[in-house]
Order: C-alpha cells, then sequence, then structure tokens
C-alpha cells in the first residue's frame, strides 16, 4: 500500500518510519525544505532513542522516501496521513491553519479515491469539518473518506509504543475507510493489540481525554507530595501503595516539578477552551493546569529555601528536556525553573544529555557545561531537574568536592535521603 505522511515532525517520522517497517511504502512530506534536504542525507533532525537506523533501514529498503512535494505525495498514495502541527493560540485552544493549508493542497492535487487520516491531535469535530473543507474545495466532486487515527507515543519510546500500543484507535464512518486503516495496521493484529473501532467524534475525544486523565494523575501525587512534606510522611511509599492498588495502578505517580512536553500543556488547555465553549465548566481540569503551574514555582521556593538568597549565586542545574530520552524542552518544568532562578538574579549554569541546542535557543544567556561534573563545581548548590538514567549514578563523593557548598535538590527522587545525609550533603527531594 502506498502511503503520504505530511508533516515529518516527531509524530510523522516515527509514524513513517514504523509504518516502513510493518511492509508499506511510504512518502513523507514536508514544506521545510532544510528538513528535507537532512532526511534525505540520513540525518534525523529529532532525537528519539532508535529513529535513526529505522528510517535508515526503510530507506535502504526503498519503503520510505522524503520530499517537498506535496502533489507527488497526494497523487501517488491511497492513504494520506496529516502530521503537522496544531499549535496552542493565546487561549489555549489548538491553532488549525496547518490542517486547513493541507486539507486545501489534498482537494487541489487529490486524482482518485483517498483515505485522509487525521493523526494530529485536533479538537472534537475537526475531522467533520475537514471533511466539508475538502468537500468545498474540490473542483470535481471525487470520493474520499475521512478517518480520525490519533497516537499515542511518548518522546524516548515512541517506535516501541507504535509498534506494540496499549491500543489502536480508529474513528471513521465508511467500511471500506475502516477496512483499509485495519489493513494498514494488520502486523498488529499478530500481537493481539486491542483495536477500538468508533466514530470521528469519540475517536479526537479518546486522545484528549487519555492525556488530561494523566496530567491528572501526574497533578495529583505532587500535590499529595506537597502535603507529605507538611505532615512528615513520605510520598514514595504513599504512591507505592497506591499503585498497588488496582483501580489506580503505579504508572505516573512519581512526584516532581510538573509535567511538560509538547502533548500534556497543550492537550489540557485545548480540551478545557473546548469545554468552555460547549458552555461547560470542566473545574478538575482547571484546578489541574493551574496546580501545575503553581508546582513549578513551589520547586523554585524549594531551591532558594536550601540556597539562600539566590542573587549571584552560582546554581547547578542537570536536565534541560522536560523528560528523559528526548531533547524537547517543550513547556519543560526545568526551563521555567531556570527562567525564573534567571530573574531572581542567580547564576545558572546547566547541563543535559540532548537538549541542550535546543535549550540554547530558548535561553541562549545560560552557562552550559560538558559533563555534570563541570556545572558542580564552584554551585552553591546542584539541582537534578530530569532524571536521566547517567544522572542516578553520580559520583557523589567528587560530586560533593566540587561545590562551594554541599547543598543537592533533587526534584525527581533519584536519591536515597538517608544516604545523601551521610555522605554529608544538605539534600531536599519532592514530598519526602
Amino acid at each position: 500500500m502506498n502511503i503520504c505522511i505530511v508533516g515529518t515532525g516527531y509524530v510523522g517520522l516515527v509514524t513513517g518510519a514504523c509504518l516502513a517497517e510493518f511492509g508499506m511504502n511510504l512518502i513523507c512530506v514536508d514544506n521545510d525544505h532544510q528538513k528535507i534536504g537532512l532526511l534525505k542525507q540520513g540525518k534525523i533532525p529529532i532525537y528519539e532513542p532508535g529513529l535513526d537506523q529505522l528510517v535508515a533501514k526503510g530507506v535502504q529498503e526503498g519503503r520510505l522516501r522524503f520530499s517537498s512535494s506535496l502533489e507527488e505525495g497526494i497523487q501517488s498514495s491511497l492513504v494520506i496521513f496529516i502530521a503537522v502541527g496544531t499549535p496552542p493560540r493565546e487561549d489555549g485552544s489548538a491553532d488549525l491553519r496547518f490542517v486547513e493549508e493541507v486539507a486545501k493542497e489534498i482537494a487541489h492535487w487529490m486524482n482518485g479515491y483517498k483515505v485522509v487520516v487525521m493523526k494530529s491531535t485536533v479538537p472534537v469535530g475537526t475531522a467533520r469539518w475537514l471533511k466539508q473543507l475538502i468537500q468545498q474545495e474540490l473542483s470535481n466532486p471525487i470520493p474520499f473518506d475521512i478517518v480520525s487515527n490519533p497516537e499515542f507515543l511518548r518522546e524516548g519510546s515512541a517506535i516501541n509504543d507504535f509498534m506494540r500500543p496499549d491500543r489502536v484507535v480508529i474513528g471513521a464512518e465508511s467500511e471500506q475507510a475502516m477496512a483499509i486503516m485495519k489493513d494498514i495496521y494488520s502486523a498488529l493484529y499478530l500481537i493481539e493489540t486491542p483495536f477500538i473501532l468508533t466514530s470521528l467524534e469519540s475517536a479526537e475525544m479518546i486522545k484528549y481525554a487519555t492525556n488530561s486523565f494523566l496530567a491528572t494523575k501526574v497533578t495529583f501525587i505532587n500535590e499529595i507530595a506537597n502535603l507529605c512534606e507538611k505532615v512528615g510522611a513520605d510520598v514514595h511509599h504513599v504512591a507505592k501503595a497506591m499503585g498497588l492498588d488496582g483501580r489506580i495502578g503505579k504508572k505516573f505517580l512519581h512526584p516532581g516539578p510538573g509535567y511538560g512536553g509538547s502533548c500534556f500543556p497543550k492537550d489540557t488547555r485545548a480540551l478545557f477552551w473546548l469545554a468552555r465553549e460547549k458552555g461547560y465548566t470542566f473545574k478538575i481540569l482547571d484546578s489541574v493546569i493551574q496546580a501545575n503551574e503553581l508546582q513549578k514555582q513551589r520547586m523554585v521556593d524549594k531551591i532558594i529555601e536550601m540556597v539562600g538568597d539566590p542573587k549571584e549565586k552560582i546554581i547547578g542545574v542537570l536536565g534541560l528536556s522536560f523528560k528523559p530520552n528526548t531533547n524537547d524542552v517543550r513547556e519543560s518544568a526545568s526551563i521555567a525553573i531556570i527562567q525564573r532562578l534567571l530573574e531572581r538574579g542567580a547564576i545558572v549554569r546547566a547541563f543535559d544529555p540532548a537538549a541542550m541546542e535546543e535549550a540554547k535557543k530558548v535561553l541562549p544567556e545560560l552557562g552550559y557545561g560538558n559533563d555534570p561534573y563541570e556545572v558542580a563545581e564552584g554551585a552553591h548548590g546542584l539541582v537534578l531537574a530530569t532524571e536521566w538514567n547517567q544522572f542516578r549514578r553520580l559520583d557523589l563523593p567528587r560530586i560533593k568536592t566540587l561545590l562551594r557548598e554541599p547543598v543537592f535538590i533533587d526534584l525527581r527522587n533519584v536519591y536515597d535521603p538517608d544516604h545523601m545525609r551521610r555522605l554529608g550533603f544538605r539534600y531536599c527531594g519532592v514530598g519526602r
């Protein structure tokens, strides 16, 4: 089957590489000529473990290619995945201008029956609007179907999530389109992946509901952690016991500086905006969004409590990406914390295994180290902000000798508090 993917960002590139591995013929199209040029040279513009090898394999075996010609992609393919960005507007609603541009191009170049698949995260009702838009733009009546097929890819483990998903959600009105989509994902039947076959609106809502619930779970355990500090409880013991309850589950019960990234902040705000547009006040989600913003400030307060007035003090920060195994700094709690420390006059040095180039675009004035030890040298305190694996086995005695003051603020609870204190650190975590 010939498939076109419009957009070679995180979702589009992972989807294209994985579908090529499934045996499909893929053409990935983007209007960013520089990005297409890099991909043709075998250079991957995003950091995702294993993606470079998968892309190289697809290209070498002739099933994956890249182009800046949308005409070529549309006319040569039966199925067209839309995987362009839907960034938030100032009010939190999703900006669909890129989706609209692609829809008009699809209508212009359509040369026969097509299945147009919405892969981008979009508000409920977008698929139906997309269908009307394409119909209006067609110069001659050509049959096509619209499908909603949301993605559930976690940055850092996206390939495994695509190849071994918890479920595949397909929203469609046409039996023909549904059959084509099931054929695309036929490899997943072999591993008994659950398929949710539903309406367009339900498929769109599943994506938002999932991310908003996970964001709520993260925020809830952060709120519990804050209360644990006030009553003398250990949030790790609390979270472990909660997670053993089958009704709750242990995932996403890890306290920290708040959720970030390209999905949770954007999707929670978009769902809240959608509810408000429909005349409904989503009170829980409103509280989640506000509590997550407050959590970042609580982390700043925690740092200041440990190091004192931060003005002209050197603070080392380990981790800039919003989570490990990605170079994505969008809505990163670490970035937000650093910005607030800089506003208070602190001198901040930071290190991240993958995200420093992206961070420099946001914080060009920041000092960047080559490793954790360079960051720690002469600092009044060291903040562990992102739990990269290499930060889990630091040479702590060496860190202590490098620091001007033996202050260690562990915003991810990587280290044992008693052990850190025995080593002579003034240590604090979150909720412990």
